[in-house]
């Protein structure tokens, strides 16, 4: 009966994050995550030789260590609420799946890019989208700033919706917590700066193996979620085949690539980070030029996708009870 009480978690999870979005207290776990990941960085680099081997090495320390305490504290957390009492555990595993998830704030933070630009405060519009993007945005036009604001929310429907459900779905929150520890991990210290460059490598390796197969779902369900809409879910099927791989990372261009051509937009190109500019390909043909609209167009693929991997997720859990029972 586990199965179907996780999957009773997952779904008020779910809801909750629908409904209520991101918390913004100070003791979220995801925030408790990320300072696991400070702390332990500064003491483990001490740990090691300055050399490039040495920063390697601590990487990937830390990332084991990281991965293995955010583990085993969500695994005892949720193994108690299940010995105590069955409802209790229900409750308790839909507010940590509840914490996994970010389709609402990422719906909240990218519309305030939106509507930034329909009150046509560029300088607004920048800071706003500064919040969600990781590259330097003191330097985009409008069209920039759309497009960073379109390819967050793309990219993230995988890294902040769909993996989380798919990863719980398997193990339960644990397994879901374990999942954002390495994700976290990789926002964190997944960089290709002079800083970085060796400590996260390990990290990033973790998060590249982990989002493999939930980016490429991610990506199946949203040409279907294009289709549910009636945006141009052939164009998203061709420029996913096409160009999903026109990134660093083997995953962040899957649900990207779908998302442009869905929109029939070009996304991606050239970015700076930390001042310096990084090429990168174009995704997706310039069939139009980007519009605002096209922030919400981006935030209704993702909740239908969300929507579409809750189900299957679902699904294939009760299936695995009905079969095993």
């Amino acid at each position: 009966m586990w199965i179907v009480y996780s999957c009773c978690g997952l779904v008020i999870g779910f809801i909750l994050d629908m409904l209520i979005g991101d918390p913004q207290w100070l003791y979220h776990p995801i925030r408790l995550i990320g300072r696991l990941i400070s702390v332990s960085e500064g003491f483990i680099r001490k740990l090691f030789s300055r050399t490039a081997d040495g920063e390697r090495s601590a990487g990937a320390v830390m990332a084991v260590f990281v991965c293995a305490v955010t583990f085993l504290v969500a695994t005892v957390v949720s193994s108690a609420a299940y010995v105590i009492n069955i409802y209790l555990y229900i409750a308790v595993e839909g507010v940590m799946c509840y914490f996994l998830l970010a389709a609402k704030s990422l719906k909240t933070e990218s519309m305030k890019v939106y509507k930034a630009l329909r009150q046509n405060d560029i300088e607004g519009a920048r800071n706003a989208v500064s919040m969600i993007v990781g590259r330097d945005t003191t330097g985009l036009d409008e069209k920039g700033i759309i497009k960073a604001a379109v390819e967050t929310v793309a990219e993230n429907t995988s890294d902040g919706v769909a993996a989380p459900l798919i990863f719980t779905a398997i193990g339960g929150a644990p397994l879901g917590f374990l999942y954002k520890a390495v994700n976290t991990m990789d926002s964190m210290v997944g960089y290709k700066n002079d800083k970085y460059i060796n400590f996260g490598r390990a990290a990033a390796r973790f998060d590249d193996v982990m989002n493999f197969l939930p980016s490429r779902i991610s990506a199946l369900l949203m040409i279907a979620a294009a289709f549910i809409l009636r945006l141009d879910y052939r164009n998203a099927a061709k420029i996913f085949r096409r160009d999903r791989f026109k990134h660093a990372s083997p995953n962040s261009a899957q649900t990207e690539a779908v998302c442009a051509g869905a929109l029939d937009v070009r996304l991606a190109g050239d970015a700076v980070y930390f001042g310096k500019i990084y090429k990168k390909d174009f995704i997706g043909d310039d069939i139009r030029s980007v519009e605002n609209e096209d922030i919400a167009r981006a935030n209704r693929l993702m909740y239908v996708t969300a929507l579409l991997a809750l189900f299957a997720a679902a699904s294939a859990k009760l299936g695995i009870f009905l079969i095993v029972r």
